[in-house]
């Protein structure tokens, strides 16, 4: 492909020149809202902001590279060797940095988030009380109706404080083996695979108004992934440290050419909400 998969599932791609090994970002300063009413000659009333749960972004460096050797160099064999080995240079990176972030969602189900439970889960502890969920009570595989019932319960998340937000679908995520049921529930004028004349409500109201992101890196061939609209900022997150860089130097006692390539990043998501999923059986 021409272009990263990864682009078409993260949130947002973050750079920074602070000289840092990790980067601390809190899913939300939260005011209580709605504001109280402020009758004719009261003060104004004052609230605090809560801290919202800290994700800490550790960066990781990546760095790999070719030797052209001096009997190349002198064969006049560089230009064909030299192009041939820089491309494939650049595709172990793409490589890499593709599967680095697909594992990011396959590990959703295992891996801890900033609140302290799994990235997908169904209790999400709210720091006002209570939780939320950002997964099926039962999970199910790619349907209209998981689907259906996946943005209703979207529909009902609250922030820490118990507000209920705009929480809205952008895009669903799937791994390859399912584009062609998930294209035909999205996209089919009427309800997919049934006999009946009703509308395709999904479709009508454009609920994934990104569309589909197809990605052959995803391991579970029945999870579905919602990226929702919370902000850039919260959802998922590429925080590019270091782009990449190429250099070369020479060896004097072999005569030999090295080049290499180098760069520093992480992945992650400050708050749960930036991603609903169903882990399908």
């Amino acid at each position: 492909m021409n272009s990263f998969e990864l682009n078409k599932f993260l949130g947002a791609l973050l750079g920074t020149c602070l000289i840092l090994m990790g980067v601390h970002i809190a899913s939300g300063a939260l005011f209580s809202t709605p504001a109280p009413a402020k009758p004719e000659g009261t003060p104004t009333q004052y609230d605090s902001e809560w801290q919202g749960f800290i994700t800490r972004f550790i960066h990781i460096a990546y760095g790999l590279g070719y030797i052209v050797t001096q009997e190349e160099i002198d064969d006049n064999l560089y230009p064909q060797v030299a192009a041939e080995r820089a491309e494939a240079l650049g595709f172990s990176f793409r490589q890499t940095k593709e599967t680095i972030v697909a594992n990011f969602y396959n590990n959703m189900n295992v891996n801890l988030g900033s609140d302290g439970v799994t990235i997908i889960n169904a209790a999400h502890p709210l720091q006002g009380g209570g939780t939320g969920s950002n997964t099926l009570t039962v999970p199910a595989d790619l349907s209209e109706a998981s689907l259906e019932d996946l943005v209703i319960q979207m529909m009902y998340t609250t922030d820490d404080r118990g507000n209920r937000i705009a929480l809205m679908p952008r895009s669903l995520i799937i791994q390859h083996t399912e584009m062609f049921n998930a294209q035909r529930i999205l996209k089919s004028t009427f309800q997919s695979g049934t006999a009946n004349n009703d509308i395709n409500a999904l479709k009508y109201l454009n609920m994934f108004p990104e569309g589909i992101k197809i990605n052959r890196y995803l391991t579970a061939p029945h999870t579905f992934f919602i990226r929702t609209n919370i902000m850039a900022k919260q959802g998922p997150i590429l925080f590019q440290r270091n782009p990449i860089r190429y250099s070369d130097d020479g060896d004097f006692d072999s005569g030999n050419v090295k080049y290499k390539a180098y760069e520093r990043y992480s992945v992650g998501m400050a708050d749960w909400r930036g991603i609903f999923a169903s882990v399908g059986p």
